[in-house]
């Protein structure tokens, strides 16, 4: 999809990863942290001026990442976006276009997959970063996903400037589970660096964390299996789990 536009807009990192699959004569747009909105508007600019856009995002767009600005600035600025298949508009003011959303692995479900079954029952994703929420209402979300037994992902968990909330977060989960509650750390989940690594929460402070990082801290019943960390969904409590594996000379269904 990406080779079908005319123009490619995105943070710096995410360019750089997505670089080889672009083409000799697009047009490139790249910007830096913390400049979201100036890349939003430059994409907007450049789809009314008559050129396609393609504004990348890491993981889903629509989960921390840039569908949600998008939407917003339209919305604020008197855009007509249109979805894929709709109807052509009387566009002679020159402001309506076609917006797609293409979905992608969020984070969590990339990270999930390479520690094992942590979602597999009901579970919160929490941002630590205070840069566009107060601080206090994330610890009241991380209190309330704390109290309800979730288990929680924790998304953008440390950075230079914010680096004690991931160990406020460790201190109010540990208010509602044991010590020994299996963490999953996963760095840069399916890129080269990647790495993966189960500790107990009590241990989390000493863990090395950064903004490349998906903590994922169990409920009450999360354990370790092997290298794997599983939350049962209840199949235990319904059905014999127990009974001898059919190989593979038995009956097929």
């Amino acid at each position: 999809m990406l080779s079908c536009v005319d123009t490619v807009a995105g943070y710096a990192t995410y360019i750089d990863l997505v670089r080889p699959l672009l083409g000799p004569d697009q047009e490139i747009m790249s910007t830096g942290m913390k400049q979201e909105r100036q890349r939003v508007q430059a994409a907007l600019g450049t789809v009314l001026s008559g050129r396609s856009c393609a504004l990348v995002s890491s993981g889903d767009p629509g989960i921390y990442a840039m569908a949600g600005l998008v939407l917003e600035i339209c919305r604020e600025t008197g855009l007509r976006v249109l979805a894929p298949g709709a109807p052509a508009p009387d566009n002679t003011d020159g402001n309506a276009f076609v917006l797609e959303i293409v979905p992608g692995i969020p984070a969590l479900c990339a990270g999930a997959s390479l520690l094992g079954a942590p979602l597999m029952h009901d579970f919160a994703a929490i941002s630590l970063s205070d840069l566009l929420t107060p601080w206090e209402t994330i610890e009241k979300r991380l209190t309330a996903a704390a109290e309800a037994d979730f288990v929680v992902v924790l998304y953008n968990p440390k950075s230079k400037r914010r680096p004690d909330h991931l160990a406020r977060a460790q201190e109010i989960l540990l208010a509602h589970r044991a010590p020994e509650t299996p963490v999953g750390i996963v760095r840069s989940a399916m890129r080269p660096n990647q790495s993966v690594d189960i500790v107990p929460l009590k241990n989390l402070h000493r863990e090395a964390v950064d903004m490349q990082t998906t903590v994922f801290i169990g409920n009450s019943t999360t354990g370790r299996y092997l290298d794997f960390m599983v939350t049962p969904r209840g199949y235990a409590d319904k059905y014999e789990l127990r009974q001898t594996v059919l190989n593979g000379s038995g009956s097929g269904g």
